[in-house]
């Protein structure tokens, strides 16, 4: 679900970008308003839906080939990200990072405070989506073992920096409050003297840069459905590998077409709100079950530690289930005391008291609970601090986001509970249970699959 809502986020803002490279201000103008619709579904958008289904049908033709154009089309991309950094600081003014352009909005240079950094914070996280597509990649790769931690983290490092440079070029060239939300770098020097084209060769760019976006994200969420078809938890027909191109045919399909009628009507910042509370909560999930996997041997764990990895038999997950009740909660605490209590010395005191009782549950369970097993490949560094780090400020970050997020978040969470319960949990035990073969995971393999 989060793949579906962050492409059709990204699509739908593909419609503003490539308004101004042709010169179209309002992406108003190429979507058609709906009469009778709810606010924020009343806006169809057919290029969104158009690129979206291109991309698909690439996707579904060769891996390979999308990888190249992807490629070339990221190579481009990074040059105009390039062009946009040096056009921000060479054309703009460090005056506008502590000014607004209206007197009656908050100046300075946390103009809504701190509290307004990590509301920014909770939104920008769609900005990291994607770079867990790298890993599905891993039986498409010659030396996975290698290749994929570096793609990985890597690409992490690159993109972070990147996008804190634009972020400060931006506000450099526009004060916050004069951003265009809907395309707000090729926005910045619209309506300039002698700086127009500027406008149109960055919407251009991003034009370019939404589509490398898509075609990583929509190849990453199909082979999720595969792979989660092939163990029973959805339906087989998803795992289907077409035998000529290698691709998982059906579940790219399937996908486009889901992600193609949420662009349709959805507004951008509905969609938004959804990935970043979705994708908060599940780095949340993934972190709690890192720790989890490491302080906690599994049943068939010495069939799954790969290449020497040591592992200690007899550890109870108690411990570790206890760690991670304990300290869910005290991030909880220390969320909930910077949104409701008052400002003052006892609210810094309540937070310190927070946080110190926070770091000293990490530092007991490091040193009264050993590591179940120590893998030699794809380890967490740092344990168990990098990931309790991890849930602390998802939790953090999740209090940020309001009302309406957590009501849509939780129809979709109560629908995809529906499905694991009614089907997922019957389908995947039936598939194990009739299942054979020396595979040890996967419960339904296509043999058409050759890669």
């Amino acid at each position: 679900m989060e793949y579906v809502f962050s492409n059709a986020a990204v699509a739908r803002s593909f419609t503003a970008y490539l308004g101004t490279a042709v010169g179209v201000d309002a992406p108003s103008k190429w979507r058609i308003a709906v009469p009778g619709l709810p606010e924020g579904f009343n806006q169809v958008d057919l290029v969104a839906v158009g690129v979206i289904l291109l991309i698909s049908v690439c996707i579904c033709y060769s891996t390979k080939d999308s990888s190249m154009v992807n490629m070339v089309l990221t190579a481009v991309h990074v040059v105009f990200i390039l062009f946009i950094i040096v056009m921000g600081f060479w054309r703009g003014d460090a005056r506008n990072l502590t000014r607004p352009s209206d007197p009656a909005h908050p100046g300075g240079f946390f103009p809504n405070g701190v509290g307004g950094v990590f509301s920014g914070a909770a939104m920008v996280y769609l900005s990291y989506i994607g770079y867990d597509a790298v890993s599905t990649m891993a039986e498409e790769v010659e030396k996975p073992a290698r290749d994929i931690p570096i793609g990985v983290s890597g690409s992490v490092v690159i993109v972070t920096v990147l996008y804190c440079l634009m972020a400060a070029s931006m506000s450099m060239l526009l004060p916050y409050d004069a951003i265009d939300t809907e395309a707000p770098f090729s926005g910045a020097f619209r309506g300039s003297e002698g700086w127009g084209w500027v406008s149109n060769v960055i919407g251009a760019g991003a034009s370019l840069g939404i589509l490398t976006s898509l075609m990583v994200a929509m190849l990453g969420q199909a082979r999720y459905m595969c792979v989660i078809g092939r163990s029973g938890v959805m339906p087989a027909w998803l795992a289907k590998v077409h035998p000529n191109t290698a691709t998982p045919v059906n579940a790219s399909a399937f996908l486009g077409l889901f992600t193609a009628a949420l662009a349709l009507f959805t507004e951008l910042d509905i969609l938004l709100n959804l990935v970043c509370i979705g994708t908060l909560f599940v780095f949340y999930m993934v972190s709690n079950a890192v720790v989890y996997r490491r302080y906690v041997l599994a049943a068939s764990s010495s069939s799954s530690i790969p290449n020497g990895g040591s592992d200690r038999r007899g550890a109870s997950a108690w411990p570790t289930l206890a760690f991670l009740l304990a300290f869910s909660l005290l991030a909880i605490a220390f969320t909930l005391s910077w949104k409701l209590a008052p400002e003052g010395r006892a609210r810094i005191a309540l937070l310190a008291c927070i946080g110190i009782a926070a770091v000293a549950t990490v530092g007991a369970f490091q040193l009264l609970v050993p590591q179940a097993h120590t893998p030699q490949l794809w380890g967490v560094p740092g344990m168990p601090w990098v990931p309790a780090a991890s849930v602390f400020l998802n939790v953090f970050l999740l209090g940020s986001l309001d009302r309406p997020s957590y009501v849509r978040f939780a129809f979709f969470s109560a629908a995809t509970v529906l499905v694991y319960a009614l089907y997922s949990v019957h389908a995947s035990f039936d598939a194990e249970e009739t299942g054979s073969g020396d595979d040890g995971g996967a419960k339904v393999q296509d043999e058409d699959c050759k890669v």
